[in-house]
């Protein structure tokens, strides 16, 4: 399984196109958003000003589109060209191939962090504890693993015509609905209700707890778990359902 890691994630690298849109597209959105915004405003009842609140949105958001939309578009064409029929007749399990595409996305992931926390500090001279910085990049680097999961499902769910349209949707519905792209308090009430159950609300705001100097709360905590549960349940079911079919 580690083999097929670390093949997952040479090749991830290796796709220019990708790593554009998962590395550089994050942070030329986070200056387009934040880099006129005054650094000492707070948003709302946020407690935060728009760059440090757009850094963890953008951060996430760079992270999910390493793991979500890259993992479905990967494993989607691969059931098609059919690899994954190669790799059930070796003595690779079918969870080590759900865990190495969960595992190697989430590693790819950690550059989009990084690079919009490097762009947040030379530009807009965001400044945090040390321990601020390495929590935040933990936090954002773990909790992409929940969506990771679903680029697993999403991977098995569609073919390879459809994941793509399919993936865009999931990809930016949830960043809208999360608050990733604006903060949740322009949203009317009954829209608000609705993102504080989105798994990138809870994801973002894990971040922001940590820019505040608190720990995550629990909540966000728990509705991330039960979105890996929920995703991780998916994906297997869906692998097996796949098997049955080949």
């Amino acid at each position: 399984m580690n083999t097929l890691i670390k093949l997952e994630i040479q090749r991830t690298l290796r796709n220019k196109k990708f790593m554009f849109f998962s590395v550089i597209y994050p942070a030329a959105l986070y200056l387009l958003i934040a880099g006129g915004a005054s650094s000492t405003e707070v948003v709302g009842d946020s407690e935060l000003t728009l760059p440090l609140l757009m850094m963890v949105s953008m951060a996430s958001f760079g992270a999910i589109t390493a793991v979500l939309v890259g993992n479905s578009e990967r494993i989607a064409k691969e059931r098609e060209k059919g690899w994954v029929r190669q790799l059930r007749l070796t003595a690779l399990p079918g969870r080590g191939y759900v865990l190495s595409k969960i595992a190697s996305a989430a590693v790819v992931s950690l550059p989009s962090i990084v690079f919009v926390f490097v762009i947040a500090a030379a530009v807009k001279h965001v400044r945090l504890d040390a321990w601020q910085w390495l929590a935040l990049t933990g936090a954002i680097w773990a909790g992409s693993i929940v969506f990771a999961a679903l680029g697993v499902a999403v991977g098995y769910l569609a073919t390879g015509d459809a994941v793509r349209p399919l993936t865009m949707i999931i990809y930016f519905g949830l960043s809208m609905l999360g608050g990733l792209w604006m903060p949740t308090a322009a949203f009317p009430g009954w829209l608000q209700d609705i993102a504080e159950w989105m798994p990138t609300h809870a994801y973002a705001a894990l971040g922001q707890a940590i820019e505040l100097g608190g720990a995550p709360h629990a909540k966000d905590v728990a509705i991330l778990v039960g979105y890996l549960a929920l995703f991780t349940g998916a994906a297997t079911w869906l692998y097996r359902k796949d098997t049955h079919k080949a």
